[in-house]
């Protein structure tokens, strides 16, 4: 059931259904979230269920401050409060030593947990109004079944789990994609999934160099897991090919209308021009934005209409190199790994 995020009513709704140990569908400004009460164990074996998630992954814990981080924290290093007053509220999550008494379930079992303070004006009255009711924080990792494309409209998370969850359209998701996740627990931070914070931001903020993990920090045996950072993830229905102009135009030259086909890329390509002319053709193209920030708000939405159109295969054209585009290309990688 969808209910209106601009109603009181249907605020106090969605409290008291995380209050009851319910999931609900939770709008923020990254992803929608499936949600539940962070401290309620019964509860959050629910998302990992309903999502098909292990329940080793950890989810995220999001709270509408840092003194509600600290209910959950029990530590919090300079560096990483650093980062919370430059990111909070917003699309940044640091993973924090956990007090030893709360969201054990929420955090897969690790000494560690993922702390995040949305910006989605519906997603923080929402969290306001079930502090009142005894939930002081909420797991929620993305509302979609695990490993798929992540939902950024109402309609994407009814589209995954059906009438009987109750979800809060707050809109459209106006980042688009999951927040940069920074690792607080090893005395410097590390990059553990990028987001639309680029790394030089992050390093400004807290005052030292972020470091990347796996290329300029080894991670190890005690190395905290983090959401959304298996190899394969974020995966359409259809076939994810990443390629450089020169080889999607080559390789477009050679389709022939093989196959139901999607394209997005920046620009309209030679041989796409003259088979797009062709109404009859199973040949689809939309054009990619220019700027990495609109195109990580249209990424997953786009991947959700190709699939809409029965393609087989989404061809996309590799992004730029440069910092700003790191959490469009990450998702990309991780998408068409998984359809390997």
């Amino acid at each position: 059931m969808v209910v209106d995020g601009q109603s009181s009513q249907s605020l106090a709704l969605a409290a008291q259904a995380l209050q009851r140990g319910d999931l609900i569908g939770l709008p923020t400004e990254t992803v929608y979230g499936l949600a539940a009460d962070a401290c309620n164990a019964q509860a959050v074996a629910k998302i990992f269920k309903r999502k098909g998630r292990p329940s080793d992954h950890p989810l995220i814990v999001h709270v509408t401050d840092l003194e509600h981080a600290r209910l959950f924290a029990s530590d919090i290093p300079d560096f990483a409060k650093r980062l919370i007053e430059a990111f909070w509220p917003g699309p940044l999550t640091v993973i924090l030593p956990r007090r030893t008494d709360v969201a054990t379930a929420a955090a897969g079992g690790q000494n560690s947990v993922g702390i995040r303070c949305p910006s989605h004006p519906i997603a923080r009255q929402l969290l306001l109004a079930a502090q009142k009711l005894g939930v002081w924080g909420v797991a929620a990792p993305s509302a979609n079944k695990f490993g798929r494309v992540s939902p950024t409209t109402a309609t994407h998370v009814g589209e995954e789990f059906g009438e009987s969850l109750l979800i809060v359209d707050g809109g459209a998701c106006t980042v688009g994609i999951e927040s940069a996740i920074v690792d607080c627990t090893r005395g410097q931070p590390i990059l553990l999934r990028p987001g639309v914070l680029t790394v030089d931001q992050l390093s400004v903020a807290c005052g030292q160099k972020v470091l990347l993990q796996g290329e300029q920090f080894a991670p190890t045996a005690n190395a905290p897991k983090a959401s959304g950072t298996l190899l394969a993830h974020y995966a359409p229905t259809a076939k994810l090919f990443l390629m450089d102009k020169q080889v999607m135009e080559q390789k477009l030259a050679q389709h022939k209308d093989a196959f139901p086909l999607a394209i997005w890329s920046r620009s309209l390509l030679h041989a796409l021009s003259r088979a797009h002319s062709d109404k009859k053709t199973k040949l689809h193209w939309q054009q990619m934005p220019s700027d990495a920030a609109q195109c990580a708000y249209a990424l997953f939405a786009q991947l959700r209409a190709f699939d809409d159109l029965g393609v087989e295969q989404i061809w996309v054209e590799t992004p730029p190199l440069d910092s700003g585009w790191e959490g469009v290309h990450d998702r990309l990688r991780r998408a068409e790994t998984a359809g390997r």
